[in-house]
């Protein structure tokens, strides 16, 4: 059974490589439904190649969208077009910048598992204006067996997505950079933890495709 079950993972690599998609893009519309329609300054960290910055600068007065690969933030201004409302910047997460309570939304893709779990949620949590939003798409630790069977279930659905999106055809390899990859060490149930900690009543949920979403709205003592 062992055997049979490697066979079949293998079979399913070969095919999403050869009908790839974002599986962090999957997700954008969802992201920009737990934000309001109109925006004041919104920050995206751990931007990449600028996707998710641009969607939000069509809500936002201004976008500043950050990682700590230079060559991807390079690769992202040449994405955009002039006049977009997003200035990309070589950034560390968790640096700080002076602009402190300045955003009106935080978002960040598929990066807190690179980062201090701690440290990271207390800094957007930070950097948010109050009765701003932070989302976050993250990876987690399969831990539970709920999150082994979400994992099971994404299985086939992520080939069925992926052959939909390339109408059937494979695809060719994607040239576009894309950042280092790692594990994620904590489980959801760790991140939940802290998140409760540092953001008192964070929306924590499990989603397909290997991730998890938390969403959590800063209080605003004058509301």
């Amino acid at each position: 059974m062992a055997a049979l079950t490697d066979r079949v993972l293998r079979a399913l690599e070969r095919f999403n490589a050869a009908h790839p998609w974002d599986h962090n893009a999957h997700y954008h519309r969802w992201i920009l439904r737990q934000l309001p329609r109109r925006l004041d300054r919104a920050l995206d960290v751990g931007c990449g190649s600028g996707d998710l910055a641009r969607l939000l600068a069509t809500r936002a007065t201004a976008v500043r969208a950050v990682d700590a690969d230079p060559a991807i933030v390079a690769r992202a201004r040449e994405l955009t077009a002039p006049g977009t409302r997003v200035t990309f910047a070589v950034e560390d997460a968790l640096a700080d910048t002076g602009d402190d309570g300045s955003h009106t939304a935080v978002t960040c893709l598929a990066t807190l598992h690179h980062l201090p779990l701690a440290p990271a949620l207390a800094r957007f949590r930070d950097r948010l204006a109050p009765g701003g939003t932070l989302v976050v798409l993250g990876l987690a630790r399969p831990d539970t067996a709920g999150d082994h069977l979400l994992g099971l279930l994404s299985i086939p659905l992520n080939a069925a997505t992926g052959w939909l999106r390339n109408r059937g055809r494979p695809a060719p390899r994607p040239v576009a950079m894309t950042a280092a990859t790692r594990d994620a060490e904590e489980t959801l149930a760790e991140i939940a933890l802290v998140a409760g900690r540092i953001l008192p009543g964070a929306r924590i949920r499990r989603r397909l495709f290997w991730r998890y979403t938390l969403v959590w709205r800063k209080p605003d003592p004058g509301s």
